[in-house]
C-alpha cells in the first residue's frame, strides 16, 4: 500500500486519531495506524489503499492541514537521502518535464533562509529538469523538520531536529476553512455557552454526520451543534428544557429568530426538523431506536448549570394552592409559564445520557458528548462506570485546560437489542466511586481545592 505523510494542525492532538478513524469509517474504508503512532506529534506516516482515500480524509478532517505522498524520512539528511534514493520509483516520473516548487519548513522552529537553500540543493541528485514555478507548479515537494517542543527555543538548535520528512503534496486540507465559516463571532445568533466552531466540527465528525442520518441534540441551547451537523447533510432534531434559548427574540428584518436565524445564515434551515421544549428526564419519546446519532454539549455549570423539572424543597399545601392560582392567572393573561427547575448534578446527567442514548439510538448509533473532569482526580473508571450493557466506548479525547479539562466521549450502541425507556434516578449508589466530574460546578468555583483546604 502507498504511504502518505499527514501534516496536522497544531491543536487538539488527542482528537487526531479518533477523527481519522471516524472519517475513514464514514467513507467506508479502514485505516491501520502505525505501531509506533504518537498522536502528540504533528506528522504521521499512514498507509492508505489509494490517493482517493487521502483526498477523502483531507476533505473532511478538521485537523489535517496537508497530505503528502510519502517518499522518505530520517533522523538526519544523510539517512533521509538514502531512503529517498531507494524510493526513486515514486518520484522519477516527475523529474523530466514537470514544473515544481520546493518548500522547506519546520515544526516548533524557524529555519534560516540560507539553510533552506542548502536543504533544497541537497536534493540535486533527483535531477528535476522541469521549470521551477513558485506560483502555479504542477507538483510541490515538501521537506519538514520536526523539533522537540521540550527543547528551549535558542539559535544553536537549528538542524538538531527530531525527524525530517519528505514527499509530494497530494492535497491540502480543505475542511479547515469551515472553522472560519462557522466562527461564532460571525454568527447571527449565539449565546454565552455557544461551542467554538473548530470543536463543534470535530464533534460532527465523531458523530459521523452525513446525509440521510437523523441526529438529536437533547441540550440544544443556541444550536452550536446543529449547524455543522446539518451542513454535512444530516437532519437535526433539538430539544432543551429552556425553549427561550432556541427561540430567541424576533429581530429586525425577515430572518426568523433564534436557532433558525443562524441555520438560515448557513443555508441549513430546511434540515432542522424541529426544536422542542421539554425536560430530557421527562421526555415525550414513546419508542426507541429513532436516531442515528445523539450529539450534545451538556451544561456543566461554569456559565450555565444543568436543570431538571422540580423544586429543591417541596411546597406547603398553601403554597401549592397559591402556585396553581398563579399558573391559571398567567394562562388567562397569555403570559408564558416557566415551570420550576432544580439542579441536575453532572455525574447523574452523564449516566442518564448514556441510558437515554441506549434507548433512542439505532444499532451501531453513536453518542458524542463533552464531559468536564478534574484532571488530578480523573481515572479511566470514571468513563467506564457510565457505560451500561450494549454501550461500548469508542473514543475519549482530552482538551486540557490545566487543572481541569473536558473530554470528548464517543460511545457506540453495540447491540441489536431494543431497550425500554430509562428511569432517571435522582440518587446514586452511596458505595459507588465518586467520579472526577461529580459536583464539577462547585469544584470549579472553589478552584478545585478540597473543602477542608479552604
Amino acid at each position: 500500500m502507498p504511504s502518505y505523510l499527514l501534516v496536522f494542525a497544531q491543536s487538539h492532538s488527542e482528537f487526531r486519531i479518533p477523527e481519522l478513524e471516524s472519517v475513514a469509517q464514514l467513507h467506508g474504508f479502514a485505516i491501520t495506524l502505525p505501531v509506533d503512532c504518537d498522536p502528540s506529534r504533528p506528522f504521521m506516516v499512514l498507509d492508505l489503499a489509494s490517493e482517493e482515500h487521502a483526498k477523502l480524509l483531507a476533505g473532511r478532517c478538521i485537523l489535517i492541514k496537508h497530505i503528502y505522498e510519502f517518499y522518505a524520512q530520517g533522523g538526519d539528511y544523510e539517512e533521509l537521502h538514502v531512503a529517498n534514493k531507494a524510493n526513486g520509483h515514486l518520484w522519477s516520473s516527475y523529474a523530466h518535464d514537470t514544473s515544481f516548487k520546493f518548500i522547506v519548513t519546520a515544526y516548533n522552529h524557524k529555519i534560516p533562509g540560507s539553510r533552506q537553500r542548502e536543504v533544497v540543493e541537497s536534493f540535486r541528485y533527483m535531477a528535476f529538469a522541469g521549470k521551477i514555478d513558485m506560483k502555479n507548479p504542477q507538483i510541490i515537494l515538501g521537506c519538514f523538520e520536526e523539533y522537540d517542543s521540550s527543547i528551549a527555543l535558542r539559535q544553536d538548535r537549528d538542524s538538531k531536529f527530531r525527524q525530517a520528512y519528505f514527499g509530494r503534496l497530494v492535497v491540502d486540507g480543505s475542511a479547515r476553512a469551515l472553522i472560519k465559516m462557522f466562527d461564532v463571532k460571525k454568527r447571527l445568533y449565539y449565546g454565552n455557552t455557544s461551542m467554538e466552531s473548530e470543536v463543534s466540527l470535530l464533534m460532527a465528525n465523531q458523530a459521523l454526520a452525513s446525509s440521510s442520518k437523523l441526529v438529536y441534540d437533547p441540550f440544544c441551547g443556541t444550536g452550536s451543534m446543529a449547524y455543522p451537523i446539518a451542513y454535512f447533510g444530516a437532519q437535526v432534531f433539538g430539544s432543551d428544557i429552556d425553549g427561550r434559548q432556541m427561540r430567541g427574540k424576533a429581530g429586525k428584518g425577515k430572518l426568523p429568530p433564534g436557532v433558525l436565524r443562524a441555520a438560515t445564515q448557513y443555508g441549513v434551515a430546511d434540515r432542522i426538523v424541529d426544536l422542542c421544549t421539554f425536560d430530557v428526564t421527562r421526555n415525550p419519546w414513546r419508542c426507541g431506536d429513532l436516531f442515528d446519532t445523539i450529539v450534545t454539549d451538556p451544561p456543566y455549570g461554569v456559565r450555565a448549570g444543568a436543570k431538571r423539572l422540580g423544586r429543591k424543597k417541596e411546597l406547603s399545601e398553601d403554597k401549592k394552592a397559591a402556585n396553581i392560582e398563579h399558573q391559571m392567572s398567567a394562562r388567562n393573561k397569555e403570559e408564558p409559564y416557566v415551570p420550576p427547575t432544580k439542579p441536575y448534578e453532572l455525574s447523574l446527567l452523564a449516566a442518564d445520557l448514556v441510558l437515554l442514548a441506549r434507548y433512542l439510538l439505532k444499532p451501531e448509533g453513536r453518542l458524542v458528548f463533552f464531559l468536564p473532569t478534574v484532571n488530578e482526580q480523573y481515572e479511566e473508571v470514571d468513563i467506564q462506570s457510565m457505560l451500561c450493557d450494549g454501550m461500548v466506548l469508542v473514543a475519549n479525547s482530552l482538551q486540557d485546560f490545566g487543572s481541569w479539562g473536558r473530554r470528548l466521549v464517543t460511545i457506540r450502541k453495540a447491540t441489536q437489542e431494543s431497550y425500554p425507556p430509562p428511569c432517571f434516578e435522582e440518587e446514586r449508589d452511596p458505595g459507588a466511586r465518586i467520579p472526577a466530574h461529580k459536583d464539577f460546578r462547585e469544584q470549579y468555583f472553589r478552584g478545585f481545592k478540597k473543602e477542608n483546604d479552604l
